[in-house]
């Protein structure tokens, strides 16, 4: 299989953000080293980091300066990116890397400034990548975890779980008729999201298809080359939104579907163990094809069936997120200072 096309995006300086207001502190300066940023090629990918990127900006309170690369097929390009850093790294307060893999390029070019690692996921169970987060980890300044599911598998000590949050602007409800013309399905059809690439073992397709396959007259769809701005659409034309993964580092499909209050069937993993029993309508449960076939019958009893779970999306928009993420930033260097 050829390899996916390398992206790599270095920005000279900050995109354009809001201002600060007169009279205060000067921007922080942080480089954003990361693997996972959208390409041509997989729009999806790291749409996760974009989001922080632009709610970081839109404070006003921090200039981003942003290396994206990809990797995907080719793991030596980590030692490229670092080398690139190499002669004197890039003026910044300081550097925040996501994934254990793109912390050694951040590193470098953090070699006269603080580090902050936030950890994803894989970075904390791969036997091949979990070392090197370890030892990223250990000379980081702070390490994040996107949620408390993760931190309790990080192979070092995690400073704070910040959740990379959900973009409300992007995932707003949206009448399930209006989401269907909009995307030419049958109004008539009751429609289930598999919030991902069935291809990726660790997602359990099969246990979705297994789930769908004694309901009748509902078409499971899933999420395979979908353009971005189609997604909010995908997720308010469902009926509910099914979450079958064995594993999640964050669960951000989770938290999509409840911002446009969509009914969610999860299995306990990432944040769905912390959200969803606060939510009726949905379920959070090991998988198992008779209680989940039975809920989600219920679901499909009502014609149009929603919860009430935006309010619990707000509290981890990712404006809010960008919040805990400056003050976490501002802690570090003052504790670097003192």
């Amino acid at each position: 299989m050829p390899h996916e096309a390398q992206h790599d995006s270095l920005e000279n300086g900050p995109a354009t953000g809001a201002a600060p207001a007169a009279g205060t502190a000067q921007p922080l300066r942080v480089l954003v080293v990361t693997n996972m940023y959208p390409t041509a090629e997989r729009p999806s990918r790291g749409i996760f980091v974009q989001s922080q990127v632009e709610a970081l900006r839109r404070t006003g309170e921090v200039e981003i300066d942003l290396a994206a690369f990809s990797a995907s097929g080719a793991p030596w390009r980590y030692a490229v990116m670092a080398a690139r850093f190499a002669p004197r790294g890039r003026a910044a307060d300081l550097v925040h890397a996501h994934y254990g893999l793109s912390g050694l390029a951040g590193l470098r070019a953090a070699a006269h400034t603080p580090l902050i690692l936030t950890v994803h996921g894989r970075d904390c169970h791969h036997p091949l990548v979990r070392p090197v987060t370890a030892f990223v980890g250990r000379r980081a300044a702070a390490v994040v975890a996107v949620s408390h599911e993760l931190a309790g598998l990080c192979p070092v000590a995690v400073a704070e779980v910040i959740p990379p949050g959900v973009d409300l602007r992007r995932f707003q409800p949206l009448p399930r008729a209006e989401a269907r013309r909009r995307l030419s399905l049958d109004p008539l059809r009751r429609v289930v999201l598999f919030p991902a690439d069935p291809r990726r073992p660790e997602k359990r397709y099969d246990l979705a298809k297994a789930l769908i396959s004694g309901v009748p007259g509902v078409d499971l769809r899933a999420y395979d080359n979908v353009p971005t701005d189609r997604v909010p659409l995908l997720v308010n034309a469902a009926d509910a939104v099914i979450v079958t993964s064995d594993r999640e580092g964050y669960g951000l499909a989770c938290m999509e579907a409840l911002a446009c209050d969509v009914p969610v069937l999860s299995t306990p993993v990432g944040i769905a163990r912390e959200v969803l029993p606060g939510v009726a309508g949905t379920l959070c449960a090991r998988f198992d094809l008779a209680l989940w076939r039975s809920h989600l019958k219920e679901l499909l009893a009502d014609p149009d069936p929603h919860v009430a779970g935006r309010h619990v999306a707000a509290r981890q928009s990712t404006d809010v997120m960008a919040r805990r993420t400056i003050a976490l930033y501002r802690r570090v260097l003052r504790r670097a200072a003192g």
